[in-house]
């Protein structure tokens, strides 16, 4: 378990060297993320970036599909259940875990990602893995 954890966070630690960003705003607390708005639509070209950044970034822990099965990390949330989110499931509250990290076990991505607009661009892919009746819906591509 200890190794699995270790390994893990390794892993988090590497591939943040090697990722650019700028500088990234204070922390949001979770009154402010709860009634942040996406500036980016929720639209097919977004959710298609979200989906690579998800594919880079997230499947060591959520898995490929996103239900956490077989992870590095013991207690990963499954992203296709929302009722399952402990730190909630509005867009600015998925962005802030994202951004920000989340409990013991979620790292800030902040630093890891190119942009804000890339964590957008991963919380609108995100909640394509929830049931459809609880997805919100998308907009044309511009």
């Amino acid at each position: 378990m200890y190794f699995r954890r270790w390994v893990a966070m390794a892993l988090l630690v590497f591939g943040g060297v090697l990722l650019v960003s700028g500088d990234a705003p204070a922390k949001l607390t979770r009154d402010d993320a709860q009634k942040l708005k996406s500036p980016v639509p929720n639209s097919k070209k977004s959710i298609a970036r979200g989906r690579v950044i998800f594919m880079q970034n997230c499947t060591s822990c959520h898995g490929e599909n996103g239900k956490a099965e077989g992870s590095l990390i013991a207690d990963a949330t499954d992203l296709t259940s929302p009722a399952l989110y402990k730190s909630g499931t509005s867009e600015g509250e998925i962005f802030h875990s994202i951004r920000d990290g989340a409990g013991d076990q979620m790292p800030a991505f902040k630093s890891q990602l190119d942009s804000e607009t890339d964590i957008w661009n991963l919380v609108n892919f995100i909640r394509t893995l929830w049931p459809e009746s609880m997805r919100p819906p998308v907009q044309a591509d511009n």
